[in-house]
């Protein structure tokens, strides 16, 4: 297992799904996972510790943790299969340790909320992580089609065991923004043929 953080929470206006960027903390790769709009919003809110009336479906999960005197231990990416992402959560309960699966959306906004590791099988990091290319570090170029919610913008978490990287973000350096946006801007132009595809077939 590899340790990660999470970089930034991404939006391309081309499609409903956000796309959550974790980043390895001894090396330069990122893994970006796509998550539904819900979740992201969960993610969000805990990474900027905005303060809701009533608790959300992951501040609830967490109260019913230490309701039952359970502690989360850390939250793990496990498994790659047929392009979807498996998760795990590992909380002890009376000495015994529990796994317990997830979606890697779900994990990651509990993480955020209980200040615990997220853990990426090294298999998983190694299909389908990127790496900057050494001629990206000098590209400026920025999407007016996609947003970054970054950490860098919100207060600093505990330092030891958050899940969220305060010093580096997305927004604060161009050369890392730019491999997302040529990452996502492939993706959008994919949709957007399929799309093509589908309404030229219907036509005939």
């Amino acid at each position: 297992m590899v340790e990660v953080v999470i970089d930034s929470v991404r939006v391309s206006l081309m499609s409903p799904q956000r796309l959550v960027v974790l980043r390895q903390t001894d090396a330069e790769r990122y893994l970006p996972i796509w998550v539904g709009p819900y979740e992201a919003e969960a993610i969000t809110v805990a990474l900027q510790e905005i303060e809701m009336i009533r608790p959300l479906t992951h501040d609830l999960l967490k109260n019913l943790f230490t309701t039952f005197n359970a502690r989360i231990k850390r939250v793990e990416i496990v498994a790659l299969r047929d392009d979807i992402f498996y998760g795990n959560i590992v909380a002890e309960s009376n000495g015994q340790v529990i796994n317990i699966d997830s979606r890697p959306s779900d994990a990651i906004a509990l993480a955020v909320r209980a200040h615990v590791p997220i853990l990426v099988d090294v298999a998983v990091m190694t299909a389908a992580s990127i790496t900057p290319e050494q001629d990206m570090r000098s590209q400026t170029a920025s999407s007016p089609a996609e947003q970054t919610t970054s950490p860098q913008s919100t207060p600093s978490q505990p330092a030891r065991s958050s899940p969220v990287s305060t010093p580096r973000s997305f927004s604060d350096d161009s050369s890392r923004l730019s491999i997302f946006e040529d990452f996502l801007s492939k993706l959008d132009k994919d949709k957007k043929d399929d799309s093509d595809e589908d309404s030229a077939s219907k036509q005939k």
